[in-house]
């Protein structure tokens, strides 16, 4: 068998492969949009879409509920839904949700004590990291430069001149 004949085996495998997960992905997409729920009004369907929105996917940290693909996601968005068809309000499901998960669930907590380092963490580092960029940097600027001895010096002429290409030697 002639390498090219190898070489093309595996390149039709793989765009099959290729093929197979896309088809697979796009499945997977497909089972977890929110065509799946119907809603009692439109003001309810609005209710549903802001609060998954504003509700983080635990999974995926950085991706609301809304356009989470997670399993999790997909449960807590039923969840979600499950509490709007038994009539509660917004306030009743995000303290249900705060209550079960953490403030972590929501994009935007609250400011107080326990969310404190969420808020304020970040800048924290920040300030601290800066205060050791300076310290540093003075540290440096105060040490004086090491001076070279007349055999250091030599050393060094002989390697620049080495280092000039020929045309340019004086």
């Amino acid at each position: 068998m002639s390498s090219n004949h190898l070489i093309g085996n595996a390149l039709r495998s793989a765009a099959r492969a290729a093929v197979l997960a896309s088809a697979l992905v796009c499945a997977g997409a497909a089972a977890y949009t929110l065509q799946e729920f119907t809603f009692d009004s439109p003001a309810q369907e609005r209710t549903f879409r802001d609060l998954t929105s504003k509700l983080r996917c635990l999974v995926c940290q950085n991706e609301s509920l809304a356009g989470s693909q997670a399993d999790l996601a997909q449960d807590l968005r039923k969840e979600v839904y499950g509490m709007l068809k038994e009539g509660k309000d917004q306030d009743e499901i995000i303290s249900f949700l705060v209550d079960r998960y953490g403030d972590f669930v929501l994009y935007q907590p609250q400011i107080k004590p326990s969310t404190y380092l969420l808020w304020f963490g970040p800048f924290v580092l920040i300030g601290v990291g800066g205060w050791l960029l300076l310290r540093a940097l003075k540290a440096k600027k105060g040490e004086p430069e090491p001076e070279t001895n007349a055999a250091e010096s030599a050393r060094l002429h002989q390697l620049l001149a080495a280092a000039e290409p020929p045309d340019q030697a004086k």
